[in-house]
């Protein structure tokens, strides 16, 4: 009998011990979907599904430069401070990309109708704002072709980047999304979105826009190494065509859970192109976001096919788009 009770004192201590063990597990959530969901809820910081709804918010140089006068908008360039210095808008303040949130939230900006994040491009400046305007900074705008806009002194970037290279790599054969499959694995260690969003944001914005991005040049040189996103409507995806192989993804549509987001893969790099760079910035930041390996074709089609898109009357780059504005230097 004493041997008996032995024995029954130590089956309940180890059930007790595994059961204590099973309590401290950690709760294992899909971060991925949390944040998805999250953000694609009326509780974002956004207040929205930005990404389906107002992305991307892109500013014109003459508003910059109409709001400036009567400061109604707060201008942050983040070109280096060499370039900076050669010369910028007045009243813009130098901030590097990595700082620009921790530099948002030390600043009162309640009397700016408007903040306007300015690069070289528009398409840094667009991931930048995107992240920003995920976060809930729904003020914040990239200024559209960026300083290129301002004054033709700072356009060689995009006069030197148009182009009709690949014209014969366009076609207008379609090739159809995948089946749905997971979202990407995410490992801040949060649990709520909001938390996630940040930790995801700040590693953002702290790596930049360089591994968010690509040439044309490197992507064609391995367009099997992609899964290309044509981010244009149905209709222009037919017509004037797309990268071979590419695969449409509707703007404001496509990128939700309820449609296509899981038929994105997650062990493929993604590349999105649009007609500047500038849009596909913005949605590449909030694909990296979510975990995805995505990467934005850097000018667009501009930088492909410019010829074509002129003639059918898309966004493109040109001399009328250089506004010819006053700038200051240090």
């Amino acid at each position: 009998m004493k041997k008996f009770r032995l024995l029954s004192i130590s089956i309940l201590i180890a059930f007790l011990f595994v059961a204590s063990c099973k309590t401290d597990d950690p709760i294992v959530i899909n971060e991925s979907q949390v944040l998805v969901e999250y953000l694609e809820s009326a509780a974002s910081p956004a207040g929205k599904d930005y990404v389906n709804t107002d992305m991307p918010s892109i500013i014109s140089a003459t508003e910059v430069k109409t709001l400036n006068t009567t400061n109604q908008v707060y201008i942050i360039d983040i070109r280096s401070a060499t370039d900076f210095a050669t010369g910028h808008i007045a009243n813009a303040h130098n901030v590097a990309a990595a700082d620009v949130l921790t530099h948002i939230k030390a600043t009162d900006l309640a009397s700016y109708e408007k903040v306007a994040i300015v690069c070289y491009t528009g398409q840094t400046a667009g991931f930048v704002a995107s992240i920003l305007r995920i976060l809930g900074y729904s003020k914040v705008f990239s200024m559209k072709w960026g300083m290129a806009s301002w004054h033709v002194d700072f356009a060689a970037k995009w006069n030197a980047a148009i182009g009709n290279t690949y014209q014969s790599q366009f076609t207008t054969t379609a090739t159809a999304k995948g089946a749905a499959g997971n979202l990407p694995t995410l490992s801040t260690g949060k649990t709520t979105g909001q938390e996630i969003l940040e930790a995801r944001a700040n590693v953002l914005l702290a790596e930049g826009f360089g591994p968010a991005s690509a040439t044309n040049a490197t992507v064609f040189g391995a367009l099997t190494s992609y899964y290309i996103v044509n981010y244009w409507s149905a209709a222009q995806y037919a017509n004037p065509g797309h990268i071979t192989g590419a695969v449409q993804y509707e703007p404001k549509v496509s990128i939700k859970l309820a449609a296509d987001l899981k038929t994105l893969p997650t062990d493929k790099t993604i590349a999105v192109y649009c007609f500047t760079g500038q849009t596909s910035a913005y949605l590449t930041a909030y694909l990296r976001l979510l975990g995805y390996d995505a990467i934005s074709i850097l000018y667009g089609s501009n930088g492909m096919i410019y010829d074509i898109m002129v003639t059918n009357a898309m966004t493109t780059f040109s001399a009328s788009q250089i506004m010819g504005y006053d700038y200051v230097t240090k």
